[in-house]
């Protein structure tokens, strides 16, 4: 069995900067109260993570950053 790498982004969009890390897939545990998740980024802030998407092994950097963005639009800048 292969160890999981994480992975790190830090997107810059409307003059801030956004930390994506991912994290392995969570095996569902009735006993803690834990649903089972696929490999998934998470966006960081104070200390926080939010989930925000599968993660696609191999997927084209720009193309994560741009879906990163497009989260970030819908997400985060659209309550605003």
């Amino acid at each position: 069995m292969g160890s999981y790498k994480i992975e790190q982004r830090r997107v810059s969009h409307r003059g801030r900067q956004f930390h994506f890390v991912s994290y392995d897939q969570v095996i569902e545990n009735l006993a803690r109260k834990e649903v089972a998740m696929p490999p998934t980024w998470f966006l960081m802030n104070s200390g926080k993570r939010w989930p925000v998407m599968p993660q696609v092994p191999g997927q084209d950097p720009l193309e994560l950053d741009q879906s990163f963005v497009e989260w970030l639009e819908l997400n985060i800048f659209a309550r605003a």
